[in-house]
């Protein structure tokens, strides 16, 4: 018997698969595991406990494939953006993993505030990641906006804005001496 959340949904209108896909993220464990993505059928659960109503949307079997390989895409395209910036800390630790992560859709971050006060629109989800860097933990905020037109060859959907949270003096740091390269080069 699969797990509940790999069980169909009562009324659900076709079956879903259950395989799921091993990321390139590193998982912070004793073992050498990578994270495991949620299968359609998990994804498809998840979005019905946040009160999402399938048939608002008229979606079909083939949608949720798309959905999913939006969706890993888009975190593939996190942990590249956190990796840049952990390069500033290369020295001390060669091998970030990622301890955990928390969506955070109606918690918009303060420059996402700032940014809507300035006429931008707000961003379509939020997470944040807590990565292991080698024994201390580190949290990034990700604001994810919509990009408009999906890219059909990669399946990138959203605009990602990546970095380090303002929770630690290094993480300051780690931002003005970015913000500083980014403004002279």
């Amino acid at each position: 018997m699969p797990p509940p959340n790999q069980r169909p949904s009562p009324g659900q209108p076709f079956s879903l698969s259950t395989d799921r896909e091993i990321s390139s993220i590193p998982k912070a464990s004793d073992k050498e595991e990578k994270w495991v993505y949620p299968s359609p059928q998990m994804f498809w659960n998840a979005m019905l406990r946040k009160g999402w109503k399938w048939e608002d949307d008229q979606i079909k079997n083939n949608d949720m494939d798309w959905i999913i390989r939006m969706h890993n895409t888009n975190n593939e395209t996190v942990w590249r953006e956190i990796l840049k910036w952990e390069t500033l800390h290369a020295k001390e630790c060669g091998q970030p993993k990622l301890a955990r992560f928390y969506g955070k859709a109606q918690d918009f971050s303060p420059r996402a505030r700032i940014r809507s006060w300035l006429g931008y629109e707000l961003p379509f989800d939020r997470h944040d990641w807590i990565i292991n860097r080698c024994g201390r933990e580190v949290r990034y905020v990700i604001d994810f906006y919509d990009k408009g037109e999906v890219d059909p060859q990669t399946g990138v959907v959203a605009l990602l804005d990546v970095r380090p949270a303002l929770d630690s003096w290094g993480a300051v740091w780690d931002r003005v001496k970015v913000a500083w390269w980014r403004w002279t080069s």
